[in-house]
């Protein structure tokens, strides 16, 4: 590896040989890009990520934000850094050069986020949530709304945000009291407080502009009655930028990313707050969601970020830390003290580790390939089909990919052990960055009900049929690998355990006891992850094993003991050998759970629900 933020080869591996993303070339949307130009993409990305954006995160994690009268402070590091990102276009690197972007592919721009994630997950946060706000201008905004406000936003020379919780609504977005009066020129009044506001206020850009949340006067009630404004925090009048009437009342000091403020932001204390409506009245909720399902990617994408990042860093350490003898020599005084590496236990945390790694930027890619592919296909049927696989795969993509990232995090600091905990070494911070990422943009727990109450039903259940049938053709092909048929028959029986628990789920959704799949809804996305990941590696695994058998034909290794002469020589060799040994461990060490883990879903047991508020504990 060339650094210590991303696994440079296996990056290529899942773009190149397992998502085959040069066949996007045939395209008309994509004939003007190469696998050249990819390349380049990644390798500028890479250099970026650990020139720049790495050592600007150290800094920023111990200087933190700093709030002061109304204004907030980012790090010093920060702005040097951000100014290289924008200019370098990376903020809209996946976008129509309509609009200013640069068309690549958006499962090119997923690779350069997790490197940029991983040397710099606070910085990559705000021009993160600012092209999400760009996007729901271009594609909702009047073009009035554009001119103003898209370019500035797609360019990074103007940062946005996203504005829906509340004091008093969080996940109950419907309880939102944030209100917009109409004024007579079209324009509204903003009136409200909105808290937890991801770089809701701060020095890095000119001017923010907020995508709010708010219900017009007179209104229905609930999710039903939400608008969506444009709310910048300084308007344009008469040629030049005035204050809008937004403050910030000051922002919250977190366990981790420190270098992104957290803001409290007050609309219209002063009756003075200009809002612009986006979209049509009442269509708020449907319009945000277009950016929560990319921040809700985004935010798996920072789960993935954080996994790298603490993986090699725990890998690299585990090389160097010289500590105790090999396990055959454990008795003999005199034996050599051995780097960790060789000990079986720190073996297998580092196997969970890479397998989980791996797993989760396949998973990831392939949802930007889905994209990708919608983009540039003409068929209607083929668009509608990969949005199918967006669509029910965004909640696994969002909570078990920071579910698991954290869990991969944790074990880095295992591996470390007690320099792990200390703020010297790059893992600790890791995870307190990390841990935010199963809170935001919708808490796992409310993924997990996405999942089982509204992606299982819609359309009848189409997209988890869709799914599974893709599945069903993918081991018609993994079938023929006769030395890999374990893990195919491993895979084959926890695919079928989490068709039964969605038909349990299915038949208990129509009686009383409905309250069970939202009991289970966690657990069974949990079980969803595995076997998404599950399919991702054993696909990856049989790519590995045909590469690995041609290296071993062309060397003429027939036998066990020339091929572990190959592996030894060869780095290509090496490399498809471990994904292989990616596949194997989590194959069966995780996903053979999933028999367990079903039985213990479709078991019914309500012990949580039974149980007395006041058996809980005494007070």
């Amino acid at each position: 590896m060339a650094n210590l933020l991303v696994d440079e080869r296996d990056v290529k591996f899942v773009l190149y040989e397992q998502l085959d993303i040069e066949q996007l070339s045939n395209t008309a949307k994509y004939a003007e890009y190469s696998k050249d130009m990819f390349d380049m993409v990644l390798e500028q990305a890479w250099k970026l990520a650990e020139n720049e954006l790495a050592p600007a995160n150290r800094k920023g994690d111990l200087e933190g934000c700093v709030y002061q009268d109304g204004t907030v402070r980012v790090p010093e590091s920060y702005h040097r850094a951000y100014d290289l990102y924008c200019q370098g276009g990376w903020l809209a690197i996946a976008d129509g050069v309509e609009v200013g972007g640069q068309g690549f592919p958006v499962a090119t721009s997923l690779a350069a986020i997790e490197s940029f994630g991983s040397a710099n997950w606070s910085l990559i946060m705000f021009p993160g949530l600012t092209h999400g706000a760009a996007r729901l201008v271009e594609i909702f905004g009047t073009e009035e709304q554009k001119n103003l406000f898209m370019n500035k936003l797609y360019s990074g020379e103007w940062c946005g945000t996203m504005c829906l919780t509340e004091p008093q609504a969080g996940t109950d977005v419907g309880a939102l009291r944030t209100k917009a009066i109409r004024n007579a020129d079209g324009t509204y009044n903003i009136s409200g407080t909105k808290i937890f506001i991801s770089c809701g206020e701060h020095d890095l850009t000119e001017n923010i502009i907020h995508m709010v949340l708010a219900r017009i006067e007179g209104s229905p009630p609930g999710t039903k009655g939400i608008s969506i404004f444009i709310v910048p925090k300084l308007r344009l009048e008469n040629g030049q930028l005035i204050t809008n009437d937004v403050t910030c009342g000051g922002i919250e000091h977190k366990l981790g990313i420190h270098g992104s403020p957290t803001s409290v932001l007050n609309f219209g204390e002063n009756n003075n707050c200009i809002g612009y409506l986006l979209g049509e009245e009442n269509r708020g909720m449907s319009i945000m969601f277009q950016m929560m399902n990319e921040a809700r990617l985004f935010v798996g994408m920072q789960g993935l970020s954080h996994a790298t990042g603490s993986y090699l860093a725990a890998l690299n350490f585990a090389k160097e830390r010289i500590q105790g003898t090999e396990a055959d020599r454990m008795k003999d005084p005199t034996a050599p003290k051995v780097a960790i590496i060789k000990h079986p236990n720190v073996r297998r945390m580092l196997m969970f580790m890479k397998s989980v790694t791996e797993g989760l930027r396949a998973l990831l890619y392939y949802v930007g390939f889905c994209e990708d592919m919608i983009r540039s296909t003409t068929s209607a049927e083929e668009k509608e089909k990969y949005q199918d696989f967006i669509d029910i795969l965004i909640p696994i993509c969002k909570a078990y990919g920071s579910d698991m990232g954290f869990k991969v995090c944790e074990i880095a600091i295992q591996v470390h052990g007690g320099y792990g905990y200390c703020q010297e070494y790059p893992v600790e911070q890791h995870l307190r960055d990390c841990k935010i990422a199963s809170i935001y943009e919708g808490t796992n727990g409310i993924q997990a009900l996405d999942l089982v109450g509204r992606k299982l039903v819609i359309k009848r259940g189409r997209l988890f049929k869709r799914l599974i049938g893709e599945t069903e053709d993918f081991l018609e092909w993994a079938r023929k690998n006769f030395e890999l048929r374990e893990l195919v028959a491993t895979f084959e029986a926890a695919r079928e355990q989490l068709i039964q628990v969605t038909k349990y789920f299915g038949l208990k959704g129509m009686t009383a006891d409905y309250v069970v799949p939202l009991l289970y809804a966690t657990p069974y996305l949990e079980l969803f992850g595995d076997v998404a990941l599950g399919f991702m590696l054993l696909w990856q695994a049989l790519i590995a094993h045909r590469r690995l058998q041609e290296i071993y034909v062309d060397a003429g290794a027939k036998d066990g003991e020339s091929q572990k002469e190959v592996l030894a020589s060869n780095r290509s060799a090496a490399f498809y050998r471990g994904k292989i040994a990616s596949a194997e461990f989590f194959i069966t060490n995780v996903l053979s759970l999933s028999r367990g883990k079903a039985k213990a879903i479709m078991s019914g047991q309500q012990s949580a629900i039974e149980i007395p508020e006041e058996s809980f504990a005494l007070s």
